[in-house]
C-alpha cells in the first residue's frame, strides 16, 4: 500500500521532468510527510481541440467519485486495488476514462514484528522520480470543485533479487510504479474496451519488478509516523533494528 509519501521538487522543475505545463498560479507546497487528503500533485493527459494537453496540476489524496455525499469519503480512498478497480463503484468509471500519473521521490512504510512496527523509506537509488499509476476525479458541492486522486496498487513483486525480497518483507502490497514509456501509455485520453484495460492494467502490474529493482530500502525514524512532521530529515537513515532478507542467517 502507499499511505505516506515524499515530493518536494520545486514545481517547475516538476512539470519540465514530466514533460507537462502548468498554471503559473500553481506551486505545490514541497512535502516529506505527505497524507491521505493532502493536496499532491498530478499528470492527467485531456484533448482539447483534437490536441492532447499534458498538464501538472493539484488534486485532494483520496478519490471522490461525483456521487460521494462529502469530502470526507476520501479518507478511505487514497489507495485502489488494481485487480478490483474496474469493478468497484468509487473506482470503476475513474479507471476507463481518467487514469493520472502520481509522481513521488519515495515513499514509508512499516515492517511490523511483534508489537514493533519500523517506518522505511523506498526511493529510486538514482534519485529519479518514482511515478505511480493514479486515476482522477471531479466532486463539487455545489459551491466547491475538487479535483482528486487515488494510487493504485498491487502485489508486492517477489523474485531472486535484495531490493524486491525485501520489499515483500516490508508489505504485501505495493503502490504500481511505472517505466516513463508505460506512464505514457496510462495516462493517454481515451476510453479502452475492457479487454483493453485489461491488458493496460495487467501491463502495469507486470512492469513494477522492472522499476523496483532500481530503488533502495532503509529504516527512517519513528517521527515519520506524526503528519505534523515534516522536513527531509524524516528520510535520513537509521540503524536497522533487524535482519534484512539477506542478512538473515536462516
Amino acid at each position: 500500500m502507499c499511505g505516506r509519501y515524499v515530493q518536494a521538487r520545486a514545481t517547475g522543475d516538476l512539470a519540465a521532468a514530466l514533460h507537462a505545463d502548468h498554471d503559473p498560479d500553481y506551486q505545490h507546497q514541497p512535502s516529506w510527510n505527505i497524507a491521505p487528503t493532502d493536496t499532491v500533485p498530478i499528470v492527467v493527459e485531456t484533448l482539447v481541440d483534437g490536441e492532447i494537453l499534458r498538464r501538472l496540476g493539484p488534486a485532494r489524496w483520496g478519490l471522490l467519485p461525483p456521487w460521494a455525499k462529502d469530502r470526507t469519503f476520501s479518507s478511505r480512498t487514497f489507495n485502489a486495488r488494481s485487480e478490483t478497480v474496474t469493478t468497484k463503484p468509487s473506482f470503476r468509471s475513474a479507471v476507463r476514462r481518467k487514469r493520472a500519473i502520481v509522481p513521488a521521490e519515495g515513499y514509508y512504510e512499516w515492517r511490523t514484528e511483534g508489537r514493533t512496527k519500523t517506518p522505511h523509506l523506498i526511493r529510486p537509488a538514482d534519485g529519479s522520480l518514482m511515478l505511480f499509476a493514479g486515476l482522477w476525479e471531479s466532486w463539487t458541492d455545489g459551491e466547491e470543485t475538487i479535483v482528486s486522486t487515488t494510487i493504485l496498487t498491487g502485489p508486492a513483486p517477489t523474485a531472486d533479487d535484495a531490493v524486491l525480497r525485501e520489499l515483500g518483507a516490508l508489505h504485501d502490497r505495493t503502490p504500481l510504479a511505472m517505466t516513463p514509456t508505460l506512464a505514457d501509455q496510462w495516462v493517454q485520453p481515451g476510453e479502452p474496451t475492457s479487454t483493453e484495460l485489461e491488458e493496460l492494467l495487467d501491463e502495469v502490474r507486470g512492469g513494477v519488478p522492472e522499476v523496483a529493482r532500481l530503488w533502495e530500502i532503509h529504516p527512517v525514524g519513528p517521527e515519520v509516523g506524526n503528519v505534523r512532521n515534516n522536513g527531509p530529515e524524516l528520510m535520513a537513515p537509521v540503524p536497522r533494528l533487524f535482519f534484512s532478507p539477506e542478512s538473515d542467517p536462516a
